[in-house]
Parts: structure tokens; sequence; C-alpha cells
């Protein structure tokens, strides 16, 4: 059996850049690893994640968002994360459930309880691993977005000042719930510092002994 490690984070948090250089250190000593994201790493969730980003669709329900979100995600891991868990890889995943409990459970107000469940009904017991959460002040995350032309712009990125911060707290408010699987990242440093740090963590954990 493998292990899914997620990177989570606000928007320009720099966790995407810093998974693949991750993948590749891991890969050059010998771990078979796939690296995914969500919503989407597969045709079906992908498709998915047109209909949740497109900045055209501002008339989006919070709710509709988060049952969108959850579909994607149970494809995505019947379809990839389960079968190379079953084939004892390393599951880099951009995102998985802490991004839906942060971003709709507390910033959209639904409640992280009631998201939460949506999201137990959709991966059984395929809880993360470890979870690596990139924190930056949304300020600076949002103005490395604004200096990166070659990232898509989504709805997400749209969003006002205040609900990027909510999801902060979000995060935060995880990072308390679950000290024994989520690790803080200070992802306001120099990208080489943040991928010393991720790589340090994600190495300690894979290589920890067995129980």
């Amino acid at each position: 059996m493998g292990y899914l490690i997620t990177l989570e984070g606000g928007e320009g948090s720099g966790k995407t850049t810093v998974l693949k250089l991750v993948a590749e250190a891991l890969q050059q000593q010998g771990f078979e690893v796939e690296c995914t994201r969500e919503p989407g790493g597969i045709e079906i969730a992908e498709q998915i994640r047109h209909v949740i980003l497109d900045s055209k669709n501002t008339k989006m329900d919070g709710r509709t968002e988060a049952l969108l979100y959850a579909a994607a995600r149970r494809q995505h891991l019947v379809e990839k994360v389960i079968p190379a868990l079953d084939a004892g890889k390393i599951v880099l995943c951009d995102r998985y459930i802490d991004s839906s409990l942060a971003y709709q459970g507390h910033a959209r107000g639904l409640g992280v309880a009631e998201i939460y469940s949506i999201n137990k009904f959709a991966i059984d017991d395929y809880m993360p691993d470890l979870t690596l959460y990139f924190d930056v002040e949304p300020e600076i995350g949002l103005s490395r977005i604004q200096k990166d032309d070659g990232r898509e712009v989504n709805r997400l990125d749209l969003e006002s000042m205040k609900f990027h911060l909510a999801v902060r707290e979000g995060y935060q408010m995880l990072v308390e719930a679950y000290p024994e699987r989520i690790q803080v990242i200070d992802a306001a440093q120099e990208l080489a510092l943040v991928f010393e740090d991720a790589l340090e963590k994600v190495q300690a954990f894979v290589q920890k002994p067995e129980a």
C-alpha cells in the first residue's frame, strides 16, 4: 500500500510548483510517484473542473460548487488514486478534502461538518496520510498570480480579499484540528527554501519506521 500525500494552500501559495520538484526528487531516490491534482487528474474530473472554475459561472450556488468538487473527487479517487496506492506508489495530490473544508465549509459558510459529511461519502476512508499546508498571506499569493502570465485565472481568483482571508482562516482551523496529519510550511519564503522544507517533511514521513 502506498501513501496519499496532499498539498494544500490558498491561491498562489506555490504548492503546484513545489509538488513537481518534490516528485522529481523522490523519483531520483527510487520512489514510485504518481502526481495528480484536484479537481481533475482524469478526464471526467477535468470536465467537472472546467465547470467549477469557469470565470463565466458566477451564478454558481455554494452547495452546487461543493457537490461538484465531491463528485470530481470520487471519480478521481476511484479511477486514479486508489489504483496507484494499491500499486505501492506515493501519490502527491495538489488539493484534496481539506480544500473543500476550507473553501466551501468555512469561507463559503456552508459548515465544515456539513462539507466533511458530503466528502466522507465520496472518499470512504481514503483520508490523506500526510498533508502539507502551504501558508502565505492572501495578498502575497494573489500578487504572485497577477505576475504569472502562464497561470490560468479562474473563478476563485476573482473572489474578494475577504473570501481569501476566510480560506486561510479555515486552513488554520484545520491545522489545529489535525496536528498529527497536517504540517505547515512557510510559503512566503523563497521557492528553494519552501521546496527544501516540503521535501524534508515528505522524506521524514515516507522513511519512518513501520509501526
